[in-house]
């Protein structure tokens, strides 16, 4: 059966470590990437200390023969798959463009993107959303104002069709960035190397691998502390057209985020920091709290439900849990209603968290969140990990 996993918090909980457990621990023929783009972070860590940190590559590239598909709903970056797919090798992954397709249909991000998403963020100064000023979002909000002059990953093997979108775009938005012709051919070159397709049909059992997490969701999340892209199970079961799925949800023991937005249970006094995850110019600061089981539960009735959990971070030595807020706000929305979602927002920075000791976390998520707890992770290996 194929699995889609999901991030059930901000994001950062792990995803990339759980799908190389599971391409580690089953047959997987294809990791599909089914939202985000350049942006993804999933960091990997083989039991020989090899370390990748996957962006657009599917976390299970370094097993053997399992292959990646970027689907139709990713934000390609051509550029940064270069530099990727540079380390992969490095790493003894092989040739990983072999087992690469492409949805022709997927946009592309460019350096144009980046530069308006960056010049954008910095004229909101103290009320920056948070971006990660890769221009996924830019790309995406190009591509629903002028739907026909969008480049496309198909259009890169279309010189004079990429070549006209590439200028209209760089005109348009009026940033910097190479020439065009300069991009022009880093995207032909692109297109001569990857294997380019119409659609998705799986061949064997998938791994769909998600990116950011459900609470920072376009519909769903807080906003405007979002994300340009639909973060729950909704596009990988749209590609998989009424195949069955396992549907995976991934925590940690704590609760954290990147950046401006509402983090309720924050700790500072955890002391937690991750190495995988620092401080960065765009995002801002790794923010960590306490596992918040209000958040998660909204999240999993956001996404419709999961089929069972994966409980990373079982390794830090936590104790407490927020199994409640004093006046809890959060509902599940109409999907679009961002004055709810504004409202959410605003209302999440007054509530109170009621906390408890927790002493075997297992346990006390299946019972706060209702759901199984199928993976425990003790470490960021894939030997780290076991069946719950």
């Amino acid at each position: 059966m194929h699995t889609i996993v999901v991030d059930l918090g901000f994001g950062d909980c792990g995803k990339g470590t759980v799908v190389d457990y599971l391409c580690a621990t089953r047959e997987v023929d294809t990791v599909v990437r089914f939202n985000g783009g350049a942006q993804a972070a999933h960091t990997v860590v083989m039991a020989d200390g090899r370390k990748h940190t996957f962006a657009q590559f599917g976390a299970g590239s370094l097993r053997d023969g399992v292959r990646t598909h970027l689907s139709r709903y990713m934000v390609v970056d051509p550029l940064s798959l270069v530099t990727e797919a540079e380390h992969l090798v490095a790493l003894g992954a092989g040739d990983v463009w072999r087992r690469l397709s492409v949805d022709r249909a997927a946009l592309i991000s460019t350096p144009y993107h980046r530069e308006a998403n960056r010049a954008k963020e910095i004229a909101r100064g103290a009320r920056r959303h948070g971006s990660c000023g890769m221009g996924v979002g830019e790309a995406m909000a190009y591509a629903l104002e002028h739907p026909d002059d969008a480049p496309r990953a198909g259009d890169c093997a279309e010189p004079a069709v990429l070549r006209r979108k590439l200028a209209t775009l760089k005109q348009r938005l009026g940033s910097g960035g190479p020439p065009v012709e300069a991009c022009l051919a880093a995207y032909q070159g692109f297109a001569a190397t990857v294997r380019l397709v119409d659609g998705f049909r799986a061949e064997g059992p998938c791994v769909f691998e998600g990116a950011q997490g459900v609470l920072l969701d376009e519909w769903h999340g807080f906003h405007p502390h979002t994300t340009w892209s639909t973060t729950t199970f909704a596009n990988a079961e749209a590609l998989l057209d009424g195949e069955p799925a396992y549907r995976l949800g991934v925590l940690r023991t704590v609760t954290t985020r990147h950046g401006a937005g509402p983090l309720p249970t924050e700790d500072p006094g955890l002391g937690i920091t991750d190495p995988n995850n620092p401080a960065n110019d765009w995002q801002g600061p790794f923010r960590v709290g306490h596992f918040d089981a209000p958040l998660h539960r909204y999240a999993i009735e956001a996404a419709g439900g999961v089929d069972g959990l994966a409980l990373t971070h079982l390794d830090l030595r936590v104790h407490r849990m927020c199994r409640s807020y004093r006046d809890n706000p959060l509902r599940v929305g109409p999907p679009g209603d961002l004055e709810w979602q504004a409202a959410m927002t605003r209302a999440l920075a007054a509530v109170e968290p009621q906390y408890e000791r927790v002493t075997d976390w297992v346990p006390a998520v299946e019972e706060a969140l209702g759901a199984p707890v199928v993976i425990e992770s003790w470490g960021p290996t894939a030997q780290d990990k076991k069946p719950a």
